[in-house]
């Protein structure tokens, strides 16, 4: 995959009206083996001021599905099937970084570790998420529409 598709693909990850988006994460660096992202604590934290569980979650599904989609490749899409997540520890400011992993790469399901850190690189949760790989039926995706070619990403 050219550097072109690949930036296509994350800016479609992150795109206006996305979860992700609306949650302010920023993809620092991806491929199919791991992906590296940042999220604000702010806006994204429960009544006591930490950072929410949930929030944590979306950041570590976010990742971990960007790198099963490279993974799996154009043509193929992937599911999130199962995610798990320990908190560890509280974070109240700045932003976290998240670095998923790849843990198994297979051609039907692909796992990866996440480990979100704070500012002072310390671990905030341990995620792991696992996705389903399946062949896209052409010109549709699970939901009947084909995101990727809205975007711009491949052709009509």
């Amino acid at each position: 995959m050219d550097q072109a598709m690949l930036d296509r693909i994350v800016a479609v990850t992150t795109a206006e009206g996305t979860l992700a988006h609306t949650m302010g994460i920023k993809i620092l660096s991806a491929s199919g083996t791991e992906v590296a992202a940042t999220m604000p604590v702010a806006g994204n934290v429960q009544p006591y001021g930490l950072l929410h569980g949930g929030a944590s979650c979306v950041l570590a599904e976010t990742i971990g599905s960007l790198a099963a989609a490279l993974h799996a490749g154009l043509g193929r899409v992937v599911v999130g099937i199962e995610i798990s997540a320990t908190h560890h520890r509280g974070a109240r400011d700045g932003e976290v970084t998240a670095v998923a992993t790849l843990a198994h790469g297979g051609r039907t399901l692909a796992t990866y570790d996440i480990v979100i850190s704070d500012p002072a690189d310390q671990r905030v949760c341990t995620s792991r998420l696992t996705c389903l790989i399946r062949d896209q039926v052409p010109g549709r995706d699970a939901n009947g529409t084909d995101p990727l070619r809205e975007q711009g990403v491949i052709g009509s």
